[in-house]
């Protein structure tokens, strides 16, 4: 192989052509090589033989260009019948969606009249043909539905082109050809959305004039493999598409203007061009009565006179009736074109052009709610992904919306360039956010080809992941408005007297965020179970009563802020009802020690502060658990250890009486008042959170016995009943007593807490008690019973009878006297 310099051009430098006859060098050297070790093998001499590879031989890399010219190629092939029953039958999940193809397809033909119309007027035409709209025909008799549209019309090449070829789109043409990629805001992607037709129809003709052609065209098919088209003899279109439908007899309901009407108004509600649906309706007419008519009511009217009994009223009547003009209401058949779709889409419009009014009509014709939104957020994502969006909050709560909240929500409706693909999906919100409601209309969604369904890709995590922040953003926003509204509040609270009176009674109003809140909290907590991502946002929208806010629920963030300087943690309690929660003996240290306490009373809160453990750096602490971690000092040490050496004798005894049912007894370190108080330990289930999980209908208990939480039995070495037990005890006095004493302290205690006693539990308690209440009443627990009632013998039947019969006599015989 002899390269030379004389191979490269002159354009290029000496440089270049010296590092280029080097690798050329290097390649020929090699091959040489490899040309003679093939004709000489290299001779081993007495090296041991490798065994033989099963690979050897086998050549792996790319086709040089003389193999490529050696093999012969083919072309795929298609069985037309086959291909067409599978974008028929498979590709659509739904028969109805046809008809958001063919307006889809007519939407594109308008567009691009106009698009071409805005450097040559002429292309519209005059009269009816310059309208640009869509008429829909239905007609029971012969069975048709009929689509027209005065767009750019089909030619008959772009007939046999594009409708005879299957998946060629002829939207994708035009962009590519008028705009070289540009987005001219149409909506064919696939080109396989006019044979969705064939769902329906037995057979289609599509009747098209185009600007290009003199002559008027029609394309007929029957969904086989074959077409044909011939001149069109019938109506002038002046220019458009007429498509003629020829429905199935189990497809009959499309003839139905309500069917009809249901339909574009859900997936073509916001096409940019009028819908008009021709309709037929009865309305009442007041019609002149003729001679022939009049005659016949005459002789009704002698037949009444004859029988009323106010012959001369009736003749004056008749008589002012002559003078007036007769006339009678006849139902008649009125055929009307009717505009389906007046809603606009809002979304594509500039935000600051919109206002409060056009956002509450939009909310009420998306959503179908009659009431007004709490608030709202209008929004366009541009960069990677590119989607506009309205997001809504309804005011109130749906009445099923907890019944389930794992079912798919129908809030969010997809559309792609304002046709709508679908409402049941949940890929771009998460589950706690579906009672939002609104519109997302992106290009960039990747949808499959009968654009019914979302594909899982990177696109749609990113989307979801704006909408998700944007979602969160227009919640905070309200709660951000709540909390300029409470200070505005505290300032105008140095007003005058007359002015405090009137803010009071607005201030009993509740705000917007207090009405989300008590519509939708429980979503907000179960994100904080379910969206690690956003936990410390949703976090912040937490609202919760608290044994200093009254009335009113707090955020996280002023329970901080109202926090006391030696205070290192947020606490905490749960339960049923904040009244039970505020008198809980777990709680009164906390109360002494004037520490605000969180009350808890949902059951979903248990489970969000299993994934909430700490905020802004402060640990939230249930006060239903062992160990309150207050700050103490060396004389709190000290004084706690003197307790526990002084009541070891109370200790040992109740730890001995109790056993297995307690797991630890100690001094306690939340009593003030109360004797004893039962705790849960720091692992393990709280007494709300059994209370929760045995309430599951379908919950296996024997699995979650070990979730269960050791019991820790605490006393107050203050408290007088508790000071006689430990000096009873002591002095070596007790006896069964005592026993009963200790047992019903912690029965006691174990209802308190909230707790469930088990059976056995829950019969000694009863006896307990009733042994407490006789003991008061001096009553001996063997005491007889008092005596049974006796009760007199009711008469028998026979003698009231008799004493009736009697009775019945004498009133007939005083009766005759009588007469």
């Amino acid at each position: 192989l002899i390269v030379t310099s004389a191979h490269f051009p002159r354009v290029l430098d000496s440089h270049m052509s010296r590092l280029l006859l080097l690798a050329l060098s290097a390649l020929a050297l090699q091959q040489c090589s490899a040309q003679s070790t093939a004709e000489r093998p290299i001779d081993l001499g007495d090296a041991p033989r490798v065994a033989r590879s099963p690979w050897d031989g086998l050549r792996v890399g790319m086709k040089t260009d003389e193999e490529e010219k050696g093999g012969e190629q083919f072309q795929f092939q298609a069985d037309v019948n086959k291909l067409m029953d599978i974008i028929i039958n498979s590709l659509y999940s739904k028969k109805e969606i046809f008809l958001r193809e063919l307006i889809s397809n007519g939407s594109d033909a308008l567009d691009k009249v106009r698009f071409m119309s805005l450097t040559d007027a002429a292309v519209l035409g005059e009269g009816d043909t310059a309208k640009l709209e869509m008429k829909l025909i239905a007609d029971k008799e012969a069975k048709t539905l009929t689509l027209i549209d005065r767009g750019c019309g089909m030619s008959k090449e772009d007939l046999i082109n594009q409708l005879g070829t299957v998946a060629q789109s002829g939207t994708s043409s035009f962009i590519e050809a008028f705009s070289e990629g540009a987005d001219v805001n149409l909506i064919g992607q696939f080109g396989v959305g006019f044979y969705s037709v064939y769902l329906v129809a037995d057979s289609v003709a599509v009747h098209s004039k185009s600007n290009d052609d003199e002559k008027q065209w029609v394309w007929e098919s029957s969904a086989d493999s074959t077409f044909s088209v011939y001149e069109d003899a019938g109506e002038d279109l002046g220019r458009g598409t007429k498509i003629v439908l020829t429905l199935k007899e189990d497809c009959l309901e499309f003839l139905e203007e309500e069917r009809l009407k249901g339909l574009i108004k859900r997936y073509s509600e916001f096409i940019n061009f009028p819908i008009y649906l021709y309709t037929t309706k009865e309305e009442e007419e007041e019609v002149p009565i003729e001679e022939g008519d009049e005659e016949e009511g005459d002789e009704e009217e002698e037949e009444e006179e004859e029988e009323g009994e106010d012959d001369e009223e009736i003749e004056d009547a008749e008589d002012e009736e002559d003078d007036a003009p007769k006339t009678k209401k006849v139902k008649k058949t009125v055929n009307d074109w009717e505009l389906i779709n007046d809603a606009k889409a809002l979304w594509t419009r500039n935000p600051s052009d919109i206002t409060d009014d056009e956002y509450k009509s939009f909310y009420q014709s998306l959503t179908k709610d009659f009431g007004e939104p709490l608030t709202h957020t209008h929004f366009s994502a541009e960069g990677e992904v590119e989607f506009k969006s309205i997001l809504y909050i309804p005011k109130e709560a749906p009445y099923d919306l907890y019944n389930d909240y794992y079912k798919k929500q129908n809030n969010l409706k997809l559309y792609v360039r304002r046709v709508m693909i679908t409402d049941e999906f949940d890929e771009l919100l998460p589950r706690y956010l579906g009672f939002i409601k609104g519109v997302v209309d992106s290009d960039s969604l990747p949808l499959n080809v009968s654009r019914e369904m979302l594909q899982q890709n990177k696109v749609l995590k990113v989307i979801g992941k704006k909408m998700t922040r944007k979602a969160l953003a227009m919640i905070k926003s309200l709660a951000d408005a709540d909390k300029s509204e409470d200070e505005e509040d505290e300032e105008d609270e140095e007003t005058e007297k007359e002015e405090k009176e009137v803010e009071e009674k607005d201030g009993e109003e509740e705000s917007k965020y207090e009405k989300f809140w008590k519509a939708f909290g429980k979503y907000i907590k179960m994100g904080l179970i379910e969206d690690a991502a956003n936990r410390t946002r949703l976090a912040k929208l937490l609202r919760y009563a608290t044994s200093k806010s009254g009335d009113k629920e707090i955020s996280l963030e002023e329970y901080v802020a109202n926090m006391k300087d030696d205070q290192k943690n947020i606490y905490y309690i749960s339960g049923d009802d904040k009244d039970s929660l505020m008198k809980s003996p777990s709680v009164e240290k906390l109360l002494a020690k004037d520490i605000e306490i969180i009350f808890m009373t949902d059951s979903v809160d248990e489970y969000t502060v299993q994934h909430l453990t700490e905020y802004e750096g402060k640990r939230l602490i249930n006060a239903s658990r062992e160990g309150l971690k207050l700050e103490e000092g060396e004389k709190d040490k000290k004084r706690e250890e003197q307790y526990k050496e002084m009541f070891k004798p109370l200790i040992d005894y109740t730890k001995e009486t109790l056993g297995k049912k307690v797991e630890k007894v100690q001094i306690s370190k939340h009593l003030v008042s109360s004797p004893v108080v039962v705790l849960s330990a720091d692992y393990g289930w709280t007494a709300q959170m059994e209370k929760v999980m045995k309430s599951q209908a379908f919950a296996d208990q024997s699995k979650y016995e070990f979730m269960k939480s050791k019991r820790m039995f605490e006393v107050n070495p203050r408290h007088p009943m508790i000071v006689e037990l430990n000096t009873k005890i002591k002095d070596g006095a007790a006896d069964e007593s005592t026993k009963d004493m200790v047992m019903s302290l912690y029965l006691s205690a174990v209802v308190s807490a909230g707790y469930q006693l088990t059976p056995e539990d829950a019969q000694d308690f009863s006896s307990r008690i009733g042994r407490i209440v006789s003991s008061g009443l001096g009553v001996e627990l063997d005491a007889e019973l008092a005596p049974e009632l006796e009760v007199a013998d009711e008469p028998e039947e026979e003698e009231e009878e008799g004493e009736e019969e009697e009775e019945t006599v004498a009133a007939a015989e005083e009766g005759e006297e009588e007469e």
